[in-house]
């Protein structure tokens, strides 16, 4: 198989219609489900409607923005296999990787919360994780948390 085009995905993702912005898109087909784009296209804008209410004296993509950056892992553990043995070994996550990570949290939260519609519950995510708080914030502590505790085993990345 090829390997020419491996970023292939962030070549033809088109930026979004209201904010013009590849992260949005990327945040939006990571809601979708079963091919509905509208759908999650409306959950997302209607999230970013209700912070906007909640939130006046800041702008919403900002505070989606900085909730997805304040969700991004620095450091995560590997499980590596050393004589018989399998040591979590602490390592630096890859960028693309670390917004994967972080997208991933912050939907599997909202989608945690229940009783309220998901556009509700995402906006709540958005605004606790721009808090640092919430828990998506809780997810990444725990991926830090474990990283420092395993801290004696970094010399095992190679």
């Amino acid at each position: 198989m090829s390997r020419k085009f491996k970023n292939m995905d962030e070549a033809y993702l088109k930026p979004d219609v209201r904010y013009q912005r590849t992260l949005v898109s990327k945040f939006i087909n990571c809601i979708m489900k079963k091919g509905k784009k509208s759908i999650a296209e409306k959950t997302f804008y209607r999230a970013m409607d209700i912070i906007e209410e909640r939130l006046p004296d800041v702008e919403p993509y900002d505070v989606f923005e900085t909730a997805v950056n304040n969700c991004k892992p620095l450091i995560e553990v590997r499980s590596k296999r050393i004589g018989g043995a399998t040591y979590q070994v602490p390592k630096e996550v890859n960028p693309k990787r670390a917004l994967a990570l972080a997208i991933r949290w912050i939907l599997r939260a909202a989608r945690s919360r229940k009783g309220k519609p998901m556009a509700v519950c995402l906006a709540g995510e958005f605004m606790d994780a721009y808090k640092k708080e919430g828990a998506a914030m809780t997810e990444r502590e725990n991926v830090h948390r474990m990283a420092e505790a395993n801290k004696a085993f970094a010399h095992f990345a190679w």
